[in-house]
């Protein structure tokens, strides 16, 4: 979406020549002070990276339909549901064997530690979390109560899947986190297929991206260099040590969160025209 596009990397050329660079160095330093923090900042990051895209979703059902409700209230009620969970990942004192039993490697003990010592603070969190949750819902309901329910059915069918994904984070938090992360990914996989499958007809684009805006050719590429990426984190884990495994995984991790948020912006006409939204 950056580099096999020439308009997208035209736009803001300084900033993709430069964010690998600066992100990587970050990163080292980050590693060198301490790898259980950049793991912390990084898989907050990439929580609220994936939190926002899930609200993105809704904002586009409710833009294909009749645009009711409050924005502000659906990020709030997404805010809320997550807060619980997590909070109740940690304070669940059945976590630590399940982390345990995925296998994490030399991150394992770190961040097992880190679960225990943040227990007492989790709970508390929680009470202000479980709250916060429950007044928000409700708030939601009544909001779509008033308006009869009148925005897009599937906004209702996504938020309801949302909460399906939450209602499993109390039976087992890790399953529900692992599962709010593969949505993303396949979320991703949808919306950059459908955006680019539109885009590919537009005058001037290069035969690259032509081929790569055709289904099949966006399979090829996400299964390709899913395929390569996978090697390299795992090699860099198991046969180069922990610092370079954290480069490869957070500068990558990290590059693709914040070109995310440079990239799709409804308010930015041809990426609302891309997914068939009136700009």
């Amino acid at each position: 979406l950056v580099y096999s596009d020439g308009e997208q990397l035209a736009a803001r050329r300084r900033l993709f020549v430069l964010a690998p660079l600066i992100l990587a160095a970050i990163v080292f330093v980050g590693l060198q002070i301490s790898f259980i923090l950049v793991s912390v900042i990084g898989g907050l990051w990439n929580t609220e990276h994936t939190l926002m895209q899930r609200y993105g979703f809704t904002r586009i059902y409710r833009r294909k339909g009749a645009e009711v409700g409050s924005g502000g209230l659906d990020l709030s009620l997404l805010v809320g549901w997550l807060a619980v969970v997590l909070a109740w990942a940690v304070v669940d004192t059945r976590t630590p064997d399940r982390i345990e039993s995925l296998g994490l490697g030399t991150s394992n003990e770190r961040s097992l530690q880190v679960l225990v010592d943040a227990r007492p603070y989790a709970a508390a969190l929680m009470v202000v979390a479980a709250t916060f949750a429950v007044v928000t819902t409700w708030r939601w309901l009544v909001a779509e109560y008033r308006t009869g329910f009148a925005a897009n059915p599937a906004t209702y069918v996504y938020v309801a899947a949302t909460a399906a994904l939450f209602a499993v984070g109390v039976v087992h938090p890790i399953a529900a986190l692992l599962g709010w992360v593969g949505a993303h990914a396949v979320e991703y996989f949808v919306i950059v297929a459908t955006s680019l499958d539109r885009r590919r007809h537009e005058p001037g684009r290069s035969v690259l991206h032509r081929t790569i805006g055709r289904r099949g050719g966006v399979i090829a590429l996400i299964v390709a260099s899913s395929i390569v990426g996978s090697a390299l984190v795992l090699t860099a884990q198991f046969r180069a040590g922990l610092t370079l495994y954290g480069m490869v995984f957070f500068v990558v991790g990290g590059l693709h969160i914040f070109y995310d948020g440079v990239i799709w912006k409804l308010r930015r006409p041809a990426v609302a025209a891309s997914l068939s939204i009136d700009s």
